[in-house]
């Protein structure tokens, strides 16, 4: 079996992390080989382990389940899964196992990652790469991260928490309840999320799915880095990363603000220089502008290129503040707001880029009704 290994290696790595162990057999089978090989490793783990009996019918024939008391586990507790019989008793016995713990609260100052992309594309080879050790299953049969993964990991003095995603897929090819469940967990994720990686197969480029994804990450105006992987897989000459970058800028015109980077989880390349743009982008996506210093680059750039139109009453912008960070939003105060076009602001967030950088990171302008008078 392809997953056999991995796995048996998620599962000693969860026997590690966890607090509770909880052993589910089944009653109408009886104790198992399988049964005895899990109860020992677990038993052997030191941590508290609860033994579930499923499958039982009558609750009032101990008989049925009396023979799982040779695992050495203590009293197994017999419920019926499908009916929902007797599940109550059996949280309890796990809940009654935990040690009383402080709630727990992420660390304000670690910068959270979204790793978001079509399934397949390496988000689990990276984030495995990134920490040195298999903490989610990588394989190459698409879509095998069911769940969002929140893992913290320290580089170069700084905190980060990774989110490494169930891959977003097609709508037609979603099928069963465990996957709607990712896809949800994906866009939390990415709502969660200081700065997300949209990860692209250099093979593939840019489909339709990664422009989805893309779309979704700059409508909740997250920074973002385009991360293009299995770039080791590319035969190279002197123009391909120009006409790589020249197909994803066209691709995806609207995240043109979103750095490049080209890298290969699997064999490592310039995958630390990712979570180094991290760093500067999300300084970027934290800058605030000085009010004077914000009106000056404004006012040439309107001076450069005025409003056009207006008719007798002329458009004016007569002021603007920076009234939010992450992401950087403006809002320009104007004697008719309404008739901004929308071409304009493109045109005046091009000049905020341009002076102050802004780099991977979405720009809000807001134009509102200038009470005073002019």
């Amino acid at each position: 079996d392809i997953f056999t290994r991995e796995i048996k290696w998620q599962a000693e790595l969860a026997i590690e992390e966890a607090d509770v162990l909880l052993l589910v057999v089944d009653s109408q089978e009886g104790v198992t080989g399988e049964d005895q090989q899990v109860a020992d490793l677990l038993r052997r783990s030191g941590k508290p382990v609860i033994l579930a009996a499923n499958k039982v019918e009558d609750f009032g024939r101990q008989l049925d389940y009396y023979e799982f008391y040779q695992l050495g586990l203590g009293d197994p507790i017999p419920v019926s899964a499908m009916h929902g019989m007797n599940t109550n008793d059996l949280l309890d016995a796990v809940i009654d196992k935990f040690e009383p713990v402080e709630n727990y609260a992420e660390d304000p100052d670690a910068i959270k990652i979204a790793i978001v992309g079509r399934p397949n594309v390496g988000k689990s080879s990276l984030v495995n790469s990134l920490l040195g050790e298999t903490r989610v299953i990588v394989s190459d049969v698409p879509g095998t991260t069911r769940d969002a993964i929140d893992t913290p990991f320290e580089y170069q003095g700084n905190k980060y928490i990774l989110i490494d995603t169930a891959g977003v897929r097609k709508k037609s090819r979603v099928r069963i309840p465990t996957e709607k469940y990712s896809i949800i967990r994906t866009l939390k994720s990415i709502e969660r999320a200081d700065v997300a990686l949209i990860m692209i197969d250099a093979e593939d480029k840019v489909t339709e799915q990664d422009q989805r994804i893309a779309g979704y990450v700059h409508e909740q105006h997250k920074p973002s880095i385009i991360v293009v992987n299995k770039w080791d897989l590319i035969e190279k000459d002197g123009r391909t990363m120009h006409e790589f970058d020249q197909d994803i800028r066209e691709e995806l015109k609207f995240l043109a603000y979103a750095p490049l980077m080209y890298v290969s989880a699997l064999t490592k390349r310039r995958i630390f220089k990712v979570i180094e743009l991290v760093d500067f982008i999300a300084e970027q996506n934290h800058r605030r502008i000085g009010t004077a210093e914000l009106n000056q680059v404004l006012n040439e750039a309107m001076l450069i290129n005025p409003l056009p139109g207006g008719g007798n009453k002329k458009i004016k912008i007569l002021y603007s503040t920076q009234v939010a960070t992450a992401p950087p939003t403006f809002v320009l105060f104007a004697n008719r707001p309404d008739d901004v076009h929308f071409s304009y602001l493109r045109y005046l967030e091009n000049a905020l880029r341009k002076n102050f950088g802004f780099e991977g990171t979405p720009i809000r302008l807001i134009v509102r009704q200038n009470e005073s008078r002019e």
